[in-house]
């Protein structure tokens, strides 16, 4: 019980990007947080590389690595709907990446955990439209935009047939049931504008780069909504 615990409470870590404090990792696990306190001495005592700061809380150290972990079931399962979702609604790119996901998670996950995610009665079933083929042209393309936060000249037809081309700064990508959707800063607007991929008739790469700023990110578009 102490033994999984404690891989618990490293899981906590790994996916906090700050401290936690002993109290909250104690409600989330169910233990008082004097329990905290002795596991978190029993990681240190055993080098894993676990950070305390008073008044604080804890959080890992930066730059060490920790090798994957056993999925629990409900993580397993998660997972498995997650990437066979994303292998059902794309066709290019995303799908190929997934099935490599896929094989990765089976290959950290020992013969039990492989046996599992190949096995796991969980479908996911995406109707596929006319226009995917289209949005799939433009979905790598976006994608390494958003990360490279590169600015580019959209050519766009709205659902009205109107035409427009447009210099946005792309921010995030939404997958619908039915559409992919382009959130971007618009610099014609001076403000957010969506668009659908699969009515993008061209994407120009200006070679300009952008800087996040605050008011003009995806999560401030987020808090919009």
């Amino acid at each position: 019980m102490k033994t999984l615990r404690l891989f618990a409470l490293l899981d906590q870590l790994r996916v906090s990007r700050h401290p936690v404090s002993a109290e909250a990792l104690a409600q989330r696990l169910g233990v008082s947080p004097r329990t905290i306190y002795r596991d978190m001495a029993s990681l240190q005592s055993m080098g894993a590389p676990v950070r305390g700061e008073s008044g604080l809380g804890y959080q890992l150290e930066t730059g060490y690595f920790l090798p994957p972990l056993h999925f629990d079931p409900d993580e397993m399962e998660a997972i498995t709907l997650g990437l066979r979702l994303v292998m059902a609604r794309d066709r290019a790119d995303l799908h190929d990446a997934a099935m490599r996901a896929a094989g990765k998670v089976a290959s950290t996950s020992g013969p039990e955990g492989k046996e599992i995610l190949q096995t796991l009665p969980l479908l996911a079933v995406s109707r596929q439209r006319a226009t995917d083929d289209h949005a799939a042209r433009w979905g790598s393309v976006v994608r390494r935009t958003i990360r490279e936060r590169r600015i580019v000249e959209l050519s766009y037809c709205d659902l009205e047939g109107r035409g427009s081309n447009r210099r946005v700064h792309p921010l995030g990508l939404t997958l619908f049931d039915d559409v992919w959707l382009l959130t971007a800063w618009c610099e014609l607007r001076d403000d957010f504008r969506n668009f659908r991929l699969d009515r993008i008739g061209g994407i120009q790469d200006t070679h300009d780069r952008f800087r996040l700023q605050k008011g003009r990110r995806f999560t401030d578009y987020l808090a919009t909504l």
